[in-house]
């Protein structure tokens, strides 16, 4: 009875610390947002990652309105996702700079020659209200959590991926609205 006792404290601990890393990682995005300081920001982000799930959103949300039109064949849906992925990729990266994450996170909107929209920005949220932090939290695989930027599902959220040695930003998902404009950008054929 006692090693029971002893393993159920010890998976305890272990799900405190990790749920107080993914914490302690958020509350120090947030902080870098609100600061606006864009080394700390990015050095809270996994560049990559985040420039991927970018992507993903643009292919998937431009065949969405292609599916509105007329319906997408099979090689169709196969040339979008490869060749596809090469115009949204450069969109993605046009957004993605040091300075228009740390922006984009302190404000919910891109400074410069893009214009999309706006989200609500993440260094409005208050990480000392854990109830609310609570709320907003959906996790999506044992290494991966996602955060609601607004009241509703609508709004957009971030999400945050552990890799190595913590918790990094790994993708900003953007509500429908701001990915239809975005994906105005691209061209349809």
């Amino acid at each position: 009875m006692k090693w029971l006792a002893a393993a159920l404290a010890v998976v305890a601990l272990c799900l405190l610390v990790y749920a107080g890393a993914a914490f302690v990682s958020l509350a120090g995005l947030v902080a870098a947002a609100r600061s606006g300081d864009a080394d700390q920001v990015l050095a809270r982000t996994d560049l990559p990652r985040v420039r991927h799930a970018l992507v993903d959103q643009l292919i998937d949300a431009y065949l969405r309105r292609l599916g509105r039109e007329r319906p997408v064949k099979p090689f169709e849906r196969l040339a979008i996702n490869t060749f596809g992925a090469s115009v949204a990729d450069d969109l993605a990266s046009k957004l993605l700079t040091q300075d228009n994450i740390a922006v984009l996170l302190q404000t919910g909107t891109v400074r410069g020659h893009v214009e999309f929209g706006s989200i609500p920005p993440l260094a409005e949220i208050d990480v000392s209200n854990i109830p609310g932090i609570i709320r907003r939290f959906t996790l999506i695989k044992p290494v991966e959590f996602s955060l609601r930027l607004g009241a509703s599902r609508e709004a957009g959220s971030i999400s945050m991926h552990f890799a190595g040695d913590g918790w990094r930003l790994s993708a900003v998902n953007l509500p429908a609205a701001v990915l239809a404009k975005l994906v105005e950008r691209l061209p349809t054929r």
